[in-house]
């Protein structure tokens, strides 16, 4: 092991460092709150481990991306937008108060960010090591994917500090998730003077959203689950358009195959109106085989400690699909993502970061996990 023997976390290094990263306000999409965000978490990073972290530019913000030198061996992977719009921060400041942590990003996932580079910081030797911390998680990582993918094939384990489950549970499986848009065009008419001579649109939606709610599965992990809807313009308009949002959640890839090609078949009822349809189930499932040798060492080293397969997806579920190792869930110890109750437990703060040091230190001394097809 090459763990410090003397050195100890400091949670309240970890807090002054959360509330750095808290207080640059990082929504998706908002690139210069990004790009500020990008050069704080660069700093931290900095200042902790030594080095240099390189900006890496996309068109949804520059994600940050650090190597400890020699042979790549384990990716520490996050990100730091938020959900949260610009403003947050004012009626929701950064706050420690009875032993929680709260303020916009804290649990998702600026808690587990602090943490993943205070353990790293316990080590002697950073090399075989990589951290890359993402701008746009929170909107697909769609820009991301690919950098993501090739680290995570350069390195061949990774480890993600995405908050952890309910109880300190790691996260040794996810669905694979997406959102479908359906549109639909029907034909405008005076709905008291000639209602027929129009296509309501928003009855051709009535028709889809229930075909598309049959669509699930739940007994095998498929939920389909309508969850936006919009039609018309006034109230004596025949309403010529319509769209319905659906959230998806899969399993397997034998579902994701299944439901992407029902909504690809997506047929009318009413003569006249047209369906278009975007989208996909764009993470694909992470199986709890891909977790299965990293939470075992896990286990070794702290006997105790659960996992459990959850239904939200992360940037894990590109990796795992790849076939490389994936652990998910190392990151803070709270709850409320994505909602103004949001928090982080300070007791658990010292513990996760030890974790992650131990962890990163048995992955580079033992041999790799095997691959998972």
């Amino acid at each position: 092991m090459t763990m410090q023997k003397t050195a100890s976390v400091s949670v309240d290094a970890m807090l002054e460092d959360l509330r750095t990263l808290v207080e640059i306000e990082s929504p998706s999409g908002a690139l210069d709150a990004l790009r500020a965000s990008a050069a704080g978490v660069a700093a931290v990073i900095e200042h902790r481990l030594g080095g240099r972290a390189t900006l890496v530019e996309s068109e949804t913000g520059p994600h940050v991306h650090w190597s400890g030198g020699g042979e790549p061996k384990v990716l520490v992977l996050g990100h730091h937008d938020t959900v949260f719009p610009l403003g947050t921060l004012e009626r929701r400041p950064f706050t420690v108060a009875d032993g929680r942590v709260t303020g916009p990003g804290v649990f998702d996932m600026l808690g587990g960010l602090v943490q993943a580079v205070h353990g790293l910081a316990l080590l002697d030797d950073l090399s075989g090591v990589e951290i890359l911390v993402t701008a746009d998680e929170e909107v697909g990582s769609g820009h991301s994917r690919a950098l993501i993918e090739e680290r995570a094939l350069a390195c061949g384990a990774v480890l993600v500090f995405e908050g952890a489950a309910d109880g300190g549970r790691l996260k040794t499986g996810r669905k694979g998730c997406g959102t479908f848009e359906v549109s639909i065009t029907g034909r405008a008419a005076h709905a008291g003077l000639e209602p027929a001579a129009g296509v309501n649109a928003l009855i051709e939606a009535a028709h889809q959203v229930l075909g598309i709610a049959a669509l699930g599965r739940p007994e095998i992990g498929t939920t389909v689950t309508p969850a936006v809807a919009s039609a018309g313009t006034q109230a004596n308009v025949v309403p010529a358009q319509a769209t319905v949002s659906v959230d998806v959640r899969v399993e397997s890839a034998e579902e994701k195959e299944r439901v992407e090609s029902a909504f690809a078949s997506l047929t009318p009822h009413l003569d006249g109106a047209v369906i278009s349809v975007q989208g996909s189930v764009g993470r694909p499932p992470m199986p709890e085989s891909a977790s299965a040798e990293l939470m075992a060492l896990a286990q070794r080293l702290f006997p105790g400690i659960e996992g459990t397969a959850v239904g939200g997806g992360s940037d894990g579920n590109f990796t795992a699909a790849l076939g490389v190792p994936t652990l998910d869930g190392l990151g803070a110890v709270g709850g409320g993502a994505h909602a103004d109750h949001e928090f982080v437990l300070v007791d658990t703060m010292a513990e996760r970061a030890n974790l992650v040091a131990a962890l990163v230190d048995a992955i580079r001394t033992t041999p790799a996990p095997s691959a998972t097809a």
